[in-house]
């Protein structure tokens, strides 16, 4: 079922994360294997309705295609991406985290999957992505 975005953002203290690292894992195809608690409420799901659910079920339709190949493409080479994320909640309002995704590597070397750490996202900051990524998603039309 698609979730209808609603123009009302959540904050970190909003959701009670204020502080707080939100963590997720995935596989290697981009579901999740992990969230911690404080994933699980600013994303607004239970954690069971998360796990094994593609991690784009938190994808605000106003993030541009761009973004997220270009962070496909830079973890599936086993380098670090850094980026700032508009996201979807459960209940179809958004937030905004910065987020740092790097694999995850097991004993023999081999890489098993995705970790993500995310923070509180700046006024500033906030404001200059959602300008850049308007005029993104206009080229993308």
């Amino acid at each position: 079922m698609a979730i209808t975005p609603i123009n009302e953002e959540v904050t970190f203290e909003d959701a009670g994360v204020k502080g707080r690292p939100i963590i997720s894992k995935t596989d290697l195809k981009g579901k999740i294997t992990f969230v911690n608690s404080a994933f699980a409420k600013l994303a607004g799901y239970p954690k069971n309705e998360l796990i094994g659910k593609p991690h784009n079920i938190i994808r605000h339709p106003d993030m541009p295609k761009a973004v997220f190949k270009e962070l496909w493409d830079t973890i599936e080479k086993n380098q670090k991406w850094r980026g700032f994320v508009k996201n979807l909640r459960k209940d179809g309002k958004y937030y905004w985290v910065e987020a740092f995704i790097e694999p995850v590597f097991d004993e023999n070397g081999t890489k098993i999957g995705y970790i993500s750490a995310r923070k509180e996202v700046s006024k500033e900051d906030k404001e200059k992505y959602e300008s850049i990524y308007r005029e993104m998603r206009e080229k993308e039309l």
